[in-house]
């Protein structure tokens, strides 16, 4: 064996006893491309126990593990870094994904270099592969990469180094309408994030720093030649292992649009109400405290707004009825509004009117108040109260009338004058709404007592109960009042029709 031979055989021994416990991956090859060995991280970082398993050499090491580049694009034969150093290539830092042929569900990120040790003629004499598992760190970044992408918040990510956006998501896509080619490899300076923002020589300088840009108002420049208002934020954060700065953005342009439609909306309502004829007064849910009028009230009413705003509704004391006032705001808590009223108003001078009052529940900067609508009905009321007097004079002897006029005649009485609610249909008993039902079909009090096997007096007894919670006073006037509310429908055709 000649003196060279050993001198190679004893470097190599030398340079595998220094190598063999290093936490990388190595790989020696023979400059005629055989694998001649590899320590025990190499051998791990491949799922394989001896150095056969790589192969016998760079060729059978193709077929035994296919790679990928970290795009997913499969790393071309002639590419791979065992055959590129067996050329005789130096390299560094090839990111690749290796996975065996006898299992791809295992695989590995390997960080790899390439060197070649050459004798003192310059000659190739060792080729050497060193790998890095990077496969946690990979893994993490590829986390980090849907993390990025599925986020609905628009973002970009500038290298701090030379202030390059390197990474943007569809977020920010969409808001601006920019493509991807138009954002990466940009510098900051030809797209500006922070141009027009606040504090903007403060916010360019902590970019400069790397360090937190706090939220603030800026304007984003758009590929159209518009532009859009924007909240950005700067975070700094390490990326490949270099510094850089992830910017998020928050659309201010739907916030935008709703205020400018709730100030359109406020400026309708605004002149619609001031502009109403008929009294509308606005008060808190809480306390009845006025927090607006109309013109149409004050003219109504004879005061000026100073006497009634901030006033609590009962010290104006413009309800003629104290208790009446109770009841409807009671009415109103309960059920949230009420249609068409009748109240009767006391105005300034002492002068009482009679109104309908429709009122709604509605919220004004967050607050629940009653808005209240106060028609004054002062003439139908009083036509009314003439049509009304005159069909009670009439009905004092309606003995000559049929029970269908009598029934007409009694509604004609109460249609037109609501009242607050009171009783219901559920606060009756079931043996009261049976009777009450039967008095629909125009049953008299034996017919009734005889139909529910009672006794006359029991029947009686019922009926005076039922007039009672009713607040009626006869059986026609009971039957107008299920009607109002639909009951028994189909106890209004005559028996005939049965």
């Amino acid at each position: 064996m000649s003196q060279d031979v050993l001198t190679t055989e004893t470097n190599r021994r030398q340079l595998q006893q220094i190598i063999t416990d290093l936490s990388d991956g190595v790989i020696l090859l023979d400059p005629d491309q055989t694998i001649l060995w590899a320590n025990d991280a190499a051998l791990a970082m491949h799922g394989v126990a001896r150095i056969s398993d790589l192969g016998a050499d760079a060729k059978a090491y193709a077929k035994r593990f296919s790679l990928r580049y970290r795009n997913n694009h499969a790393v071309p034969t002639g590419s791979y870094p065992i055959n590129r150093v067996a050329r005789g290539e130096s390299f560094s830092d090839v990111l690749v994904e290796v996975t065996s042929a006898a299992d791809d569900e295992r695989a590995w990120v390997h960080r790899v270099r390439g060197l070649v040790l050459a004798d003192n003629a310059g000659e190739a004499q060792s080729l050497v592969l060193i790998m890095d598992d990077v496969t946690d760190w990979a893994s993490a970044e590829q986390r980090f990469e849907k993390t990025f992408a599925a986020n609905p918040a628009p973002a970009v990510i500038c290298r701090l180094s030379d202030l390059r956006y390197i990474k943007v998501n569809p977020g920010f896509l969409e808001m601006t309408g920019y493509s991807r080619d138009q954002v990466i490899g940009v510098s900051t300076y030809e797209l500006d994030v922070l141009e027009q923002a606040e504090n903007k020589d403060l916010a360019k300088q902590r970019l400069r720093e790397g360090v937190t840009i706090t939220q603030r108002q800026a304007e984003l420049r758009l590929p159209d030649g518009g532009s859009k208002q924007v909240i950005v934020a700067g975070q700094p954060l390490e990326l490949n292992d270099e510094a850089c700065m992830l910017f998020s953005f928050v659309d201010m342009e739907p916030r935008h649009k709703a205020e400018v439609a709730l100030r359109q909306s406020e400026e309708r309502f605004a002149k619609a109400f001031r502009l109403s004829p008929v009294p509308i007064l606005v008060c808190s849910a809480d306390d009845q405290r006025v927090l607006d009028v109309n013109e149409a009230f004050l003219s109504t009413f004879g005061y000026s707004s100073e006497e009634v705003l901030g006033e609590h509704i009962a010290h104006i004391d413009f309800f003629d009825d104290k208790q009446a006032r109770q009841r409807l705001f009671a009415a109103l808590e309960k059920t949230g509004s009420l249609d068409r009223i009748d109240v009767r108003m006391r105005r300034k001078d002492a002068m009482l009117i009679d109104c309908a009052v429709s009122a709604d529940t509605v919220n004004i900067q967050d607050n629940p108040c009653y808005l209240l609508v106060l028609m004054d009905i002062t003439e139908r009321k009083r036509t009314e109260l003439e049509l009304v007097a005159a069909i009670e004079e009439v009905m004092k002897d309606a003995s000559w009338f049929s029970r269908t006029l009598i029934e007409k005649l009694a509604n004609v009485k109460n249609v037109n004058s609501p009242k607050l609610p009171s009783v219901s249909y559920t606060d009756l008993t079931a043996r009261e709404r049976d009777v009450l039902g039967l008095i629909c079909e125009g049953l008299a009090d034996k017919e009734i007592a005889a139909r529910l096997k009672l006794a006359p007096n029991t029947v009686r007894n019922h009926v005076a109960t039922v007039y009672s919670k009713l607040d009626v006073h006869s059986r026609s006037e009971a039957i107008v009042w299920a009607r109002e509310r639909g009951l028994f429908a189909s106890e209004w055709r005559p028996k005939a029709q049965r």
